[in-house]
């Protein structure tokens, strides 16, 4: 018999600055690449974070994972360090890492993984607006 897969999400929401920066490049370049994003003064975002957790059916619980456990551990771990941050300035994880979307989608997943037991798959997917999201990692 083959074992009952399912997948598992839990949606939250941080509000943080950034700046996308490269200090090897000149302003120009970084304007030219980065345009708005590029502003000195930083701009922020209203994130909405999906973490999705995959495994297999508890037979005694009928959980994959605690949802109430997954809240806490997104919280301690994530929104407590993130949430009204300005991302360039306030936090360790983006000090020499350029805070775009795609790094800040790999942090969070590097975090959790640290924290989920590895039979669990787990997948991040990460709105910086509405229209535009990112999602790690992939396949």
């Amino acid at each position: 018999m083959t074992a009952n897969r399912v997948a598992v999400f839990r949606k939250e929401n941080f509000n943080a600055a950034h700046r996308l920066h490269n200090p090897n490049w000149s302003d120009e370049k970084n304007t030219r690449v980065y345009g708005k994003c590029n502003n000195p003064n930083y701009h922020g975002h209203n994130y909405d974070l999906i973490v999705q957790v995959t495994g297999e059916v508890d037979p005694e619980t009928g959980y994959v994972y605690d949802m109430k456990l997954l809240s806490d551990l997104i919280k301690e771990h994530i929104l407590d360090r993130f949430d009204h941050k300005n991302l360039n300035e306030d936090t360790q994880e983006f000090k020499d890492l350029n805070p775009s979307a795609e790094n800040i989608a790999i942090v969070i997943y590097t975090i959790l993984r640290d924290k989920i037991d590895s039979t669990f798959d787990l997948k991040i997917r990460l709105y910086e607006t509405e229209r535009n999201f990112v999602e790690y990692p992939v396949g």
